[in-house]
């Protein structure tokens, strides 16, 4: 019996065929029996760009663009404050940062932009 590729997408090997496809059951991606070794996965580093465009990267300074409410207390990070060696983190909050008067916490990079 030949060996199915795994599938490109989750690297699943359950694979099966199906006609002239190849279908994983788990993410339900389908491809041709051609494509098996040219489809690339996805990329292992995800580029994050900030309100205006700019490529992030670690250690960078940024500038609030619009005052950020902190959740859970009455603190605001107003706007135009410098946070300065940011780390960048995979998730919805994408900026790791530690912030004068405030302390550690998660940015959107929506709402920065590069100093």
């Amino acid at each position: 019996m030949d060996t199915l590729p795994k599938c490109p997408k989750c690297n699943s090997e359950l694979t099966y065929e199906d006609r002239s496809l190849y279908v994983c059951p788990e993410c339900g991606h389908e491809w041709t029996k051609g494509d098996a070794h040219t489809e690339q996965a996805e990329p292992a580093e995800a580029v994050i760009r900030d309100a205006v465009g700019n490529i992030l990267k670690d250690g960078d300074t940024v500038t609030v663009i619009k005052d950020l409410k902190v959740k859970g207390s009455s603190l605001v990070v107003k706007i135009g404050t410098k946070v300065k060696n940011i780390r960048l983190v995979e998730g919805d909050h994408d900026i790791d940062c530690k912030i004068d008067g405030i302390g550690s916490m998660g940015l959107k990079s929506e709402f920065v932009k590069k100093a």
